[in-house]
């Protein structure tokens, strides 16, 4: 090291590596070594009890986490799907819009500007069984007679957060989507036309093959969002009622403060990862393939 002389890059990205060691690298191997252990909060000398694949191990048998696992995969799945829906619908609307196009796309992005806890607030108080807006409107239009249970019964309870869950991120799909349109040239467009192609052909083979990358794209950055999913979960329900609406990592966050158990909530946390990065795969092929698909049609 005496005859070492660091380059100047180097020297200016000095500081911004120690940083991120300090704030991310270190704290990923403490938790990823505190996996193997038993470690307690209440105990802190725990942390040096190392018991191997144990925390694991348990995990795989624990039925609570495989029902918190299932249930924050069929939120993803249910999720992904209506928010490309609505905001393929979004998008194509926005884009036919020939005065106002700008102030449309504003208004389309401004779901996005609240945080998720502000979300979970907002509709933890529409879906009230008493004062929210979502008995008081079907009350006032005659279609209950009564107040219905929307964060105290489990089924109910799941569909108040999916429902805000779409609400706050379906302008992603569509801001991204509504990207594709506007750079889609229209020759195939005219000549699918010029053809006597339907709408819904012009759309099904045209269209859609050209801005389904966008759509891949999006899948991606919202599968790592809902795969851990937290602050609404945790504002609206907490995970309840009953733990009927526990997710991932709800479920890790309980385990990690409430019971003090941290080192099986970092191998709950790092098995849970697993979930993000298989959807990711997953979705970078599907990109991957529709990427191919335009370069040889186009």
């Amino acid at each position: 090291m005496k005859g070492w002389r660091p380059s100047a890059p180097t020297l200016l990205l000095l500081p911004a590596i120690i940083v991120l060691a300090a704030v991310v690298v270190v704290p990923l191997l403490l938790s990823f070594y505190s996996s193997f252990t038993s470690f307690r909060l209440t105990k802190p000398e725990t942390f040096f009890v190392f018991v191997g694949f144990r925390n694991y191990v348990s995990i795989l048998s624990d039925w609570n986490f495989w029902v918190a696992f299932g249930r924050t995969v069929l939120l993803l799945t249910v999720a992904l799907n209506l928010e490309m829906l609505l905001g393929l619908g979004l998008a194509l609307l926005v884009e036919k819009a020939t005065r106002g196009q700008r102030v449309l796309r504003t208004l389309m992005m401004f779901p996005m500007m609240f945080s998720p806890i502000l979300v979970g607030f907002q509709f933890k108080f529409m879906f009230n069984d008493n004062i929210g807006l979502v008995n008081n409107a079907l009350q006032a239009l005659g279609l209950t007679d009564q107040a219905i249970p929307w964060l105290i019964e489990g089924h109910l309870a799941f569909i108040a957060i999916l429902t805000a869950e779409i609400w706050s991120s379906t302008s992603v799909f569509a801001i991204l989507i509504l990207a594709g349109l506007l750079a889609m040239p229209k020759e195939p467009i005219e000549a699918a036309r010029v053809d006597g192609c339907t709408p819904w052909q012009t759309f099904r083979y045209v269209i859609w093959p050209f801005v389904m990358p966008f759509a891949y794209i999006a899948m991606t950055i919202r599968s790592l969002d809902v795969a851990r999913a937290y602050d609404i979960v945790k504002i609206m329900t907490d995970g309840g009622p009953a733990g009927r609406t526990e997710l991932l990592w709800t479920l890790v966050a309980r385990t990690a403060y409430s019971d003090a158990r941290m080192g099986l909530a970092n191998a709950m946390a790092y098995f849970s990862i697993l979930l993000s990065i298989l959807f990711t795969v997953y979705f970078f092929r599907k990109l991957a393939a529709a990427r191919s698909q335009i370069g040889a049609e186009w």
